[in-house]
C-alpha cells in the first residue's frame, strides 16, 4: 500500500496548528493588553488569524479523509483532523480540546493503516 503525501503534508500541518493554538490564548491576551495601554485595535487581526488557520485546517483534513476514503486508508485520522479543527474554528475556548484531538489526529494520519473490511451478513 501507497502512503498518500496529502495525509503527510496534512499531519504536518496539523502539528503546527497544535502549536499555534497552545499559544492563541496568550498572543490574544498579550495584544488585548497592549492595545488596551496603546488605544490600538489589533487584537482582531491577531484572532483573525488564527480562525484562519483552523479552516484551512478544515479544509486541508477534509481532502486528507476523502483521499483515504478513496485510497482504502484508515478515516480516523481525517475526521478527528476536521473535528479538532471546527473545535477550535468555532470558538478559541476550545483550544484544549482541539490539541488533543489534532494530536491523535497526526498519529492515525501518519500511520495511514489500511481501513477494516465490512462484514455483509
Amino acid at each position: 500500500m501507497n502512503k498518500l503525501k496529502i495525509n503527510t503534508w496534512t499531519g504536518i500541518f496539523d502539528i503546527v496548528a497544535c502549536l499555534l493554538f497552545a499559544s492563541s490564548w496568550f498572543v490574544i491576551f498579550a495584544t488585548a493588553f497592549s492595545d488596551a495601554a496603546n488605544k490600538t485595535n489589533a487584537t482582531s487581526g491577531a484572532g483573525i488569524f488564527f480562525y484562519a488557520v483552523a479552516w484551512i485546517g478544515v479544509v486541508l483534513n477534509a481532502i486528507a479523509l476523502w483521499q483515504s476514503y478513496k485510497h482504502n486508508i484508515s478515516l480516523v485520522g481525517g475526521i478527528l483532523g476536521v473535528i479538532g479543527c471546527v473545535c477550535f474554528g468555532l470558538t478559541a475556548l476550545l483550544a484544549f480540546p482541539a490539541i488533543i484531538l489534532l494530536i491523535i489526529a497526526v498519529v492515525f494520519l501518519f500511520l495511514q493503516h489500511p481501513r477494516k473490511k465490512e462484514n455483509v451478513a
